[in-house]
């Protein structure tokens, strides 16, 4: 069994990175386990020959975990993505490659044998300097929600970058149906993501499978991804990999996510974390729900929405906010009647001048429960 080598990427020297990638997709190098300072490294490991690869989850939940992904599985992805795509390109890199969204665009680069751009550092005049340096026939990108907000809000200049793309995937967190709207007002291809570590990333486009990619629901509508993107499992936790992995009668490898979905016009609509649901007086409320209809109002352009300790309600529905102006809890609650049910109306309000983020462009509910600031809907008397 090869011995896993954990690979501290730096900015500005992703060309080696790239090459040892290679080289553990040939079997030629030694398995990678890819971090980014101040983390620390990684425990080295031995581990399955048909591995390539072990990255960190997010560790929404506590101590990350480390999905194990074979070659085949990285590989599929990337040719499922170039097909859904329409074929091959050159990719720009403008986010950290210690994950796997970035991991993957540099595999897909490689698969393509065209080399990508990378940027050490996320900004509107470099993003636009990068794209205007591409030389591909075909280019490519790929973005979190905040990225792809702020490049719209930029102006012209920006948006031209945007809209020559062939395709811009949009990942790592819940798009805004307005932020959607405004990116193909703008003619800018955007495929939203869905996947994570265990699944080699994105394997779902557009609410659309990708090929060699299925999709089951529970009763309760929780998501299992099928496929041969599947990770081998979780590194040094058997016991977890039984929990979450499995497989079908044909071998297909399966992975129970934490997520509620349902479909809708033959597209799975991803509600959210299931432990992210709100419990308020007893029913249950998809935050993902309450932050559509918000960024559907025109003085919202962002939204998260938590359920806070309630002594009535067990948890009240928040929403905290990035707005255009100052806004009101009822002010909100009152824009909102015709697009939620009653129980559904948010009980409390916090406007931030920016979103905390963790991982790739995930919101951090965690932070912005501990924040002061909170409107509260007044007691009844």
């Amino acid at each position: 069994m090869p011995t896993l080598l954990p690979y501290l990427v730096r900015p500005g020297e992703l060309a080696s990175y790239r090459s040892a990638l290679a080289a553990a997709l040939d079997g030629t190098g030694p398995p990678l386990s890819p971090y980014a300072e101040p983390t620390p490294p990684p425990d080295a490991a031995e581990v399955p020959d048909d591995i390539a690869l072990v990255v960190s989850t997010s560790g929404s939940t506590g101590t990350p975990k480390r999905a194990m992904l074979s070659r085949a599985a990285l590989v599929a992805s990337a040719d499922a993505t170039h097909e859904r795509l329409g074929g091959p390109g050159q990719w720009l890199l403008p986010m950290p490659p210690q994950h796997i969204a970035g991991t993957q665009v540099l595999i897909r680069s490689l698969r393509a044998g065209v080399a990508p751009i990378t940027l050490t550092m996320f900004g509107v005049d470099e993003f636009i300097s990068a794209t205007r340096a591409l030389t591909g026939a075909r280019r490519y990108t790929s973005l979190v929600p905040t990225q792809l907000r702020r490049l719209l809000d930029a102006g012209p200049a920006a948006r031209e970058a945007l809209a020559a793309y062939d395709g811009l995937l949009l990942g790592g967190a819940a798009s805004a149906p307005s932020l959607l709207t405004e990116a193909a007002d703008a003619e800018v291809r955007v495929l939203t993501t869905y996947g994570m570590s265990e699944t080699s990333g994105g394997c779902v486009y557009d609410g659309v499978p990708l090929t060699g990619t299925s999709v089951r629901l529970d009763d309760d509508g929780r998501i299992t991804l099928c496929g041969n993107t599947i990770a081998s499992g979780y590194l040094d936790a058997p016991e977890l990999t039984a929990t979450v992995f499995g497989e079908l009668p044909d071998g297909t490898r399966t992975f129970r996510t934490d997520d509620i979905g349902s479909w809708e016009q033959d597209r799975l609509h991803v509600l959210g974390r299931g432990d992210d649901l709100i419990n308020t007086g007893g029913l249950k409320v998809a935050p993902r729900v309450v932050e559509e209809a918000a960024t559907q109002l025109p003085d919202v352009i962002e939204a998260v929405a938590l359920g806070l300790p309630d002594d009535e309600w067990g948890e009240a529905v928040a929403i905290a906010v990035r707005a255009r102006k100052p806004l009101e809890l009822a002010e909100i609650r009152a824009a909102l009647r015709e697009r939620l049910p009653s129980y559904a109306l948010p009980k409390r309000l916090l406007l931030v001048e920016e979103l905390p983020l963790r991982g790739p462009g995930k919101p951090d509910r965690a932070a912005l429960a501990q924040s002061p600031g909170w409107q509260n809907l007044p007691a009844p008397r």
